[in-house]
């Protein structure tokens, strides 16, 4: 079957090179890679255009505007630009094991989306691997929380790995999915326009149409660049989205991933330009939608623009 991997990326281009290469360097590299960008500047365009030129599969650069911390548009617009059958869905700070895809791919099953695991690097280690050309992570890098994540092992993994209707443990750098049921819930919720849990909502909403989640360890294996963390100190206000999604058992979003497809496409949608052989991209200037007025978010959400 074909896959799509699905980069998001904002203004952290040294980190994008970074997991860029380690796609590079796949047992089985995806038949595509679409990188979700929410409003880089060109330093970003110019890594990917790079690897354009040296990956071994075609990449897309889905570019939208820099109208604040809207994450949940940028996914929909990529995976809408996204041809693969299968979607896997990591961020721009992470390193993928050698096996990474070959991995998702065959723990696939046709009613579950997968959740992987995610050894965390410390600042150290990162700068380390981010000043250098060949160095990758390994289960015996110094610096790393969740060791035993970074083991892999197939037979741990049959051991270990649990599937269930839960949403614990619940990130959206390091999931697999299939497309048909992405569209079936609608994508992620557009209204989510600064950090929260956008992907605990999505997946709240996959569980709601009869899927469960198949947590993978020991397989699947993905290092997470160390940066200080975006989570809001204080209260939240996009917390009541998840909490209104799993009251009402709600299966589709209305701010979601239709708007992208073809059959929508308006004069303020994605559209697509050849940049050069083996590249393409896709940027658009339309607006956000939300729901939650701006003296409900604090300000640190209002200011939050740093690399995510």
């Amino acid at each position: 079957m074909d896959v799509s991997l699905v980069v998001t990326t904002y203004n952290w281009p040294q980190a994008l090179d970074l997991t860029l290469a380690s796609v590079q360097n796949q047992s089985r590299l995806p038949d595509e890679v679409v990188v979700a960008d929410d409003g880089s500047g060109p330093e970003t365009a110019q890594v990917v255009q790079k690897w354009a030129r040296q990956l071994g599969c075609p990449i897309k650069h889905v570019w939208q505007e820099d109208g604040g911390y809207r994450l949940a548009r940028s996914r929909n617009g990529a995976i809408a630009a996204a041809r693969g059958e299968y979607l896997v869905l990591i961020d721009g700070d992470m390193v993928l094991h050698p096996r990474f895809i070959e991995d998702h791919l065959r723990c696939a099953q046709p009613d579950c989306f997968i959740q992987g695991a995610r050894p965390r690097l410390s600042q150290a280690t990162t700068e380390r691997l981010l000043g250098s050309d060949h160095a990758r992570p390994t289960l015996l890098s110094p610096g790393m929380e969740h060791r035993l994540y970074a083991l892999r092992s197939v037979l741990l993994s049959r051991l270990a790995s649990k599937t269930r209707a839960t949403l614990s443990g619940t990130q959206g750098c390091n999931q697999s999915f299939w497309r048909k049921h992405v569209l079936q819930v609608n994508g992620y919720d557009e209204r989510f326009t600064a950090w929260g849990p956008e992907d605990r909502e999505f997946a709240a909403r996959l569980l709601h149409i009869g899927l469960q989640r198949q947590y993978v360890r020991h397989r699947a294996i993905a290092f997470h660049l160390h940066h200080r963390s975006r989570a809001p100190e204080s209260y939240n206000p996009f917390d009541r989205l998840l909490s209104e999604t799993l009251l009402t058992r709600t299966v589709w979003c209305k701010h979601g991933i239709d708007s992208h497809l073809p059959s929508k496409v308006t004069s303020s949608q994605p559209i697509a330009r050849a940049l050069e052989p083996g590249i393409a991209t896709l940027s658009t200037r339309a607006e956000a939608f939300t729901d939650l007025d701006e003296r409900e978010r604090s300000p640190a959400q209002l200011a939050l623009r740093s690399p995510r």
